[in-house]
C-alpha cells in the first residue's frame, strides 16, 4: 500500500498515524472474513472434518474422555481437536467449535445450552488426613495447609463463608492450572476444592467436612449460531449435551 504502518522504538512497534486510520477498517476485514468462514462451516452437510472443543484441564481430562469414546464410535470420520485451557476462547474468531464453560455468554450469536449444575467440595488425600487428623469442624482447619487455584482471595473468600477463617498464609501452594492443584491435593500437599465427580474419580481421595457448602457451578455447552446448522458440529454437540449430562 505504499504505507508505513509501524515504527521501532527501542525493542518494541509502535502503530503510526497512518497505522492507526487504517485500524478499524483492517479490523472490519477480519471480522468479515471471520463471518464469511462460519457461515461456510455452517452450510456444511457433511459428517467428516475438524471440530475443536475447548474446556479447562481438568475437566477435559476427567469428563470429556467418555463423551469423545461415544463420539469416535458414533462419527469415526470426525476429527476433534482438545484445547485444555482455563482461557476463555473466542467462538467467534473461530478459537475453537464447542466450548464448555461454567458461565453463560452473553454474546447474542452464541448458542448456550445449560447442561447441568456440578458442585465443589473440600477434599484432601488420605495421606494427608493420616498424618494431620480428619478435621470435625471448621475451626479445626484454621491451620491446614490449602493448595490455591486462579485467584487465592477469592477462593479463601468463598471458603470463610462457610465458616473457615483462612488468610493468605495458609495457601503455602497455588497453581493457575487446575491439574496441578489437583495433583498437588493428591499428593498430600494441602486440602484442596474440586468437582465432586472428578473427585469421585480420584482413588486416594477423601471428601472434608462433607456438611460445608457446597459451592454450585453451571456447566454450558456453548457454539456460534451458524455453526449450530452443521451437521458434524452438530452431532459433536448432541453428543457432549448428552454425555455431560449425566456426568
Amino acid at each position: 500500500m505504499g504505507v508505513t504502518l509501524f515504527e521501532r522504538l527501542g525493542r518494541s512497534l509502535s502503530l503510526t498515524e497512518g497505522g492507526l486510520e487504517l485500524l478499524e477498517h483492517v479490523r472490519a476485514m477480519g471480522d468479515a472474513a471471520g463471518r464469511i468462514s462460519l457461515t461456510a462451516s455452517g452450510q456444511s452437510q457433511s459428517v467428516e472434518g475438524h471440530v475443536r472443543i475447548t474446556a479447562t484441564d481438568v475437566f477435559s481430562v476427567y469428563l470429556l474422555p467418555d463423551a469423545l469414546e461415544r463420539l469416535r464410535d458414533e462419527a469415526p470420520g470426525i476429527t476433534v481437536d482438545v484445547v485444555a485451557s482455563n482461557d476463555v476462547r473466542d467462538l467467534r474468531r473461530r478459537e475453537a467449535d464447542i466450548a464448555i464453560r461454567h458461565a453463560r455468554p452473553e454474546h447474542p450469536d452464541l448458542i448456550a445450552k445449560l447442561l447441568r449444575e456440578t458442585t465443589v467440595h473440600l477434599y484432601a488425600s488420605v495421606s494427608y488426613l493420616d498424618r494431620h487428623g480428619r478435621p470435625s469442624q471448621p475451626g479445626d482447619l484454621s491451620e491446614a495447609a490449602f493448595i490455591g487455584f486462579d485467584q487465592t482471595d477469592r477462593l479463601a473468600t468463598r471458603l470463610n463463608e462457610w465458616g473457615l477463617a483462612l488468610s493468605g498464609e495458609n495457601f503455602k501452594l497455588t497453581s493457575e492450572s487446575g491439574l496441578m492443584a489437583w495433583e498437588m491435593v493428591k499428593r498430600g500437599l494441602g486440602v484442596g476444592v474440586m468437582a465432586k465427580e472428578v473427585a469421585d474419580r480420584t482413588p486416594g481421595i477423601e471428601p472434608v467436612l462433607p456438611e460445608l457448602g457446597p459451592m454450585t457451578i453451571p456447566i454450558w455447552l456453548v457454539t456460534h449460531r451458524e455453526l449450530h446448522t452443521s451437521r458434524r458440529i452438530r452431532l459433536v454437540f448432541d453428543v457432549l449435551a448428552e454425555s455431560l449430562k449425566r456426568g
